[in-house]
């Protein structure tokens, strides 16, 4: 048993959130946050995580593909979005690979019949976090990561 985990899809205009169970097996979606500020997005994580108690964060890592000189990856920013989060949350935070997350997390919302126009950050979250629970399971990831530093797949 680890506790809890929190996942974030990180997004240019939202976020998703998915929380794991206590034992560390299941992960459920949670919410979707309209990004407002970094500060009321770190405040908002920070309270999130005190109140589900979680013992760690995992956000997805975009693929990086081949972009112009001068066009910041979504990675990147993720790396960079993940780092200024840390300097707030004294929790451990994985970066994981979130690599087909999103075509998974609309085919999650076809089954759960979510209108096709409804977002779905927060069933990615849920994804990215199970993704992460798995290979824990699996014994391909560790938890806290064995650098303290961020874990990717």
């Amino acid at each position: 048993m680890i506790g809890r985990l929190l996942g974030i899809d990180h997004g240019v205009k939202r976020i998703g959130l998915a929380v794991s169970d206590p034992t560390g097996l299941v992960a459920r979606e949670l919410r979707i946050y309209t990004r407002r500020t970094r500060a009321e997005d770190f405040t908002l994580i920070a309270r999130i995580a005190q109140d589900e108690g979680v013992v760690g964060v995992i956000i997805g890592l975009p693929s990086n593909l081949d972009l112009p000189d001068g066009v910041e990856s979504q990675a990147a920013t993720v790396q960079r979005w993940a780092a200024e989060l840390r300097q707030s949350l004294p929790l451990p935070i994985v970066l994981w690979d979130e690599q087909m997350t999103s075509a998974d997390a609309a085919e999650l919302a076809r089954q759960k019949r979510r209108r096709w126009n409804e977002p779905i950050d927060d069933l990615a979250a849920r994804l990215i976090l199970q993704s992460y629970l798995d290979a824990l399971r699996d014994g391909m990831a560790t938890f806290p990561p064995l650098t303290g530093n961020e874990d990717s797949a």
